[in-house]
């Protein structure tokens, strides 16, 4: 087998192509707004989505990630909204096999989404529950799975070790992050989290975070 004709002028070379990239992303960004610890995860958010201001609206907890680098090197289990976040994750940069839960399919959502009248990416957030303690916690989609969450937090759920909160939208998605961030002023409930301000998020951007999450080097 052949390559076709060169036609276009374009760097082949994948390392070179991340190392360029990231080079660029320093180059654009104010990266002084995150804490000094949490560089590398705006780096992957803003590589993961295109958009060098990201970092303008990114809301980081101080304590996010180390604690969300801590639960995964013990093992926890990644909780997605959605199976465009799950599948991309980086397996290979997880440091202990960890699973990569999403029970958007499984067969009792559909019926409690009816019976709670909610979508049913909500209605499996409830499945979560058994796995929840010391869980790092992936939103990319859905306002309604966030929402959610932070309802049963404040009813006495267990807590993750980590929430990253950025579903996508214009129906919720700004409020529904807004929630994540005045969460623990209002409720006591002080979750580590990251999260971007806005109707922006996504599936893309909350994978890049777990994977800049799941292991130190870029």
């Amino acid at each position: 087998m052949r390559p076709p004709t060169s036609r276009y002028a374009y760097v082949k070379d994948g390392p070179a192509i991340y190392l360029d990239s990231f080079a660029t992303i320093r180059r654009e960004s104010d990266l002084s707004r995150v804490p000094a610890d949490a560089e590398k995860l705006a780096v992957r958010m803003i590589h993961g989505t295109g958009q060098t201001d990201l970092v303008d609206d990114l809301v980081v907890h101080p304590a996010l990630v180390s604690s969300a680098r801590t639960a995964l090197a013990a093992g926890a289990p990644i909780l997605c909204d959605a199976r465009m976040v799950a599948v991309g994750v980086t397996a290979g940069r997880l440091p202990s096999g960890n699973e990569v839960c999403c029970f958007l399919n499984e067969d009792r959502v559909p019926g409690l989404a009816r019976e709670w009248r909610t979508t049913r990416t909500a209605a499996a957030v409830s499945l979560w529950e058994p796995h929840l303690d010391g869980a790092v916690v992936a939103i990319g989609n859905a306002p309604t799975a966030l929402f959610h969450l932070l309802e049963m937090l404040a009813d006495g759920a267990p807590r993750p070790a980590a929430v990253i909160g950025c579903p996508v939208g214009f129906i919720g998605a700004a409020e529904s992050k807004q929630a994540l961030v005045d969460f623990a002023g209002e409720t006591g409930i002080d979750v580590p989290y990251v999260t971007v301000r806005g109707r922006r998020g996504g599936s893309a951007m909350t994978s890049s975070a777990v994977n800049a999450l799941a292991q130190e080097a870029e």
